[in-house]
C-alpha cells in the first residue's frame, strides 16, 4: 500500500522530526535525495553530472531551499548551475550561499528563456506543498519559459516535492502549474500527485525516505498494491459450491442496449462468483449458456447498465432497491436516481463517470473533473453510499469519510464503449462473494485495470477484449 498525508499531517511529522535533529538537517537530507535523483537522471541521459548544464527555478521558503542546496550539491560535481529566483530577496538565504560558495550562480528571472534553452535538466523549486490556486506573476512566467523551452530542446523538468501550481491536498490545478517528468517527493505521498488533474503534471515519482512519522494519523489517500489486492480477492475453499461463493444478480440491459447484458454477463461469470442470475429481456444465455435466467435469491445486484428510461426500467430500479443485499448502480440507474440521500439499510455502490457524478451533484462534468476528490467525497456523502468515481485514476470513498482509495494501475486504452459494464459486472460480482463495497470496487478497478493492460499488448481494445482477458489478468494478480 501507498500512503498519502495531508499537508497539515507533514507539517505535523516535519516539526517533530526537527526537534530531535540538528538545525538543517532535515532539509539537507531531502536536498540530497533530490540531487540523488537529478544526477541518475544527468547520468542516464548524457553519461553524467560532469559538464552538464542544470537550471534551477528557485521561488521562496524551504522549497526553494531545497533546489538551492540539491543545486549546490550538483555544482559540487561539476554541473554549471544557475538559479533564476522568482524573489531575491526572499530566497533561502542558507541555500543560495551554499550554491554561489560551490560555484553555482544566481540570475534574475529575464534570463530563464535563455538558460532553460541551454540546460540539460530544470528543477521546479517555485512552490512547495503550501501552494494554492495556480502560478501567477513571474512564478508563471518562468513556469512558461521552462515549458518553451523543453518543447524544444526535450530537457526533463524535476519538480521538488510537488510540481509548482497544483495543490497537494486536492490535486486540484488553478491555473498555470508545472509539467514535471519526475516528481521527487519527501517523507510522503502527498494526494495530490494521485489525483487528476494534478496527477498529469506528476509524471514519474520518487520518494525520498527522510524520516517522517505519522503515528495515528489517518492517510488521507492510499493506493492499492498487487500485494493488497491479492489478499481481498476471493479464493474458493475445500468445501466451496456455487451458492456458497455467491450468487450475483444482474438488472442490466434491455432491448435497445442488449449488449449491456451480454458484456455484463461476461464479466460477472469471470469475477469470482459461484453463479451469474439474469433478469432481463435479453437472450444472456444463447451467449452464456452458464448464466441463470429469472428469480432468484442472490447476495448482490448490479443494476443501470444499459436499462434505458421509461417506466420499466425505473421499475427494475425500483425493485432491486428495495432488496435487502448489496446494489451497485451504474449508468442508466444513476440517471434515474433521486437527488437525495438512499434509504437502504444494505450497502449501496455507486459507480458513475465525471457527467454521470455532475448529474448527481447539480454540477457540470467539468466541475467535477477539476475538483475529483472533493466531488468523490460529496457524492458518496449524499447518497450514503460507497462510490467509485471512474477516470484515469479512479477514485473510491466511503460515505463516513476516511481515507479514500485511488487506482492507479490502468491503461487508457478503457476509454471504450462497454468498459464500465465490464467494471460495475466485475465489482458486483466481488460485492456477491463478500466484499465490502469499499474492497469490491478498489479490487475491480485494479482488476479492470490489469484486464485493460493484458488485452492492449495485441492493440486497440474492445470491451469484449476486457472481458475475455479478465482470467489471465485474475491470475497475474492472484499469483
Amino acid at each position: 500500500m501507498r500512503y498519502a498525508y495531508e499537508v497539515a499531517a507533514v507539517r505535523a511529522a516535519e516539526q517533530e522530526l526537527m526537534a530531535a535533529l540538528p538545525e538543517g538537517a532535515l532539509m539537507q537530507r531531502a536536498a540530497t535525495g533530490l540531487a540523488n535523483v537529478a544526477a541518475a537522471i544527468l547520468g542516464s541521459a548524457r553519461g553524467g553530472v560532469y559538464g552538464s548544464r542544470v537550471l534551477l527555478l528557485v521561488g521562496v521558503g524551504d522549497n526553494g531551499g531545497d533546489a538551492l542546496y540539491a543545486g549546490a550539491m550538483l555544482a559540487r560535481r561539476g554541473a554549471a548551475v544557475h538559479a533564476v529566483l522568482a524573489d531575491p530577496s526572499r530566497a533561502h538565504a542558507g541555500g543560495l550561499d551554499a550554491l554561489r560558495t560551490a560555484g553555482g550562480r544566481a540570475a534574475p528571472a529575464g534570463d530563464a528563456r535563455e538558460l532553460a534553452d541551454r540546460a540539460d535538466l530544470i528543477l521546479d523549486g517555485l512552490l512547495g506543498i503550501g501552494g494554492h490556486g495556480g502560478l501567477r506573476g513571474v512564478f508563471a512566467e518562468l513556469a512558461e519559459a521552462a515549458h518553451a523551452a523543453v518543447a524544444q530542446t526535450g530537457a526533463p523538468i524535476v519538480a521538488v516535492d510537488l510540481p509548482s501550481g497544483v495543490d497537494a491536498d486536492t490535486g486540484e490545478v488553478g491555473g498555470v502549474a508545472i509539467r514535471a517528468d519526475v516528481t521527487v517527493t519527501f517523507g510522503t505521498h502527498k494526494p495530490g500527485l494521485f489525483i487528476d488533474p494534478a496527477a498529469a503534471h506528476v509524471g514519474v515519482v520518487e520518494l525520498v525516505d527522510i524520516g517522517l512519522e505519522f503515528g495515528s494519523a489517518e492517510p488521507a489517500v492510499e493506493v492499492l498494491q498487487q500485494a493488497d489486492v491479492r489478499a481481498l480477492l476471493p479464493e474458493p475453499g475445500r468445501f466451496a459450491h456455487k451458492y456458497s461463493r455467491g450468487v450475483l444478480g444482474l438488472a442490466v440491459g434491455s432491448e435497445r442496449y442488449p449488449g449491456a447484458a451480454l458484456l455484463a454477463a461476461g464479466a460477472a461469470l469471470r469475477s469470482g462468483v459461484g453463479a451469474v442470475r439474469y433478469d432481463g429481456p435479453v437472450d444472456v444465455v444463447s451467449a452464456h449458456p452458464e448464466v441463470l435466467q429469472g428469480d432468484g435469491r442472490v447476495q448482490a445486484w448490479v443494476v443501470g447498465s444499459g436499462l434505458g428510461e421509461g417506466d420499466e426500467a425505473r421499475g427494475r430500479l425500483t425493485r432491486v432497491l428495495a432488496g435487502d443485499v448489496p446494489v451497485l448502480i451504474d449508468a442508466d440507474g444513476l440517471r434515474l436516481l433521486p437527488k437525495s440521500r438512499l434509504e437502504r439499510t444494505a450497502p449501496t455502490l455507486l459507480t458513475p463517470h465525471s457527467g454521470e457524478a455532475g448529474a448527481l451533484l447539480g454540477c457540470s462534468a467539468e466541475e467535477v473533473d477539476a475538483r475529483r476528490l472533493d466531488a468523490v467525497r460529496d457524492l458518496a456523502r449524499t447518497y450514503d453510499a460507497t462510490v467509485l468515481l471512474k477516470g484515469a485514476f479512479s477514485l473510491v470513498a466511503d460515505p463516513g469519510g476516511g481515507t479514500v482509495r485511488v487506482n492507479t494501475h490502468a491503461t487508457s486504452y478503457l476509454a471504450t464503449a462497454g468498459s464500465g459494464d465490464v467494471l460495475a459486472a466485475l465489482a458486483g460480482g466481488l460485492l456477491a462473494g463478500g466484499l465490502s463495497p469499499m474492497d469490491a470496487a478498489s479490487a475491480a478497478a485494479y482488476l479492470h485495470g490489469a484486464a485493460g493492460l493484458v488485452a492492449a499488448r495485441s492493440g486497440p481494445v474492445a470491451a469484449g477484449d476486457l472481458v475475455a482477458a479478465l482470467p489471465g489478468a485474475w491470475q497475474n494478480v492472484a499469483g
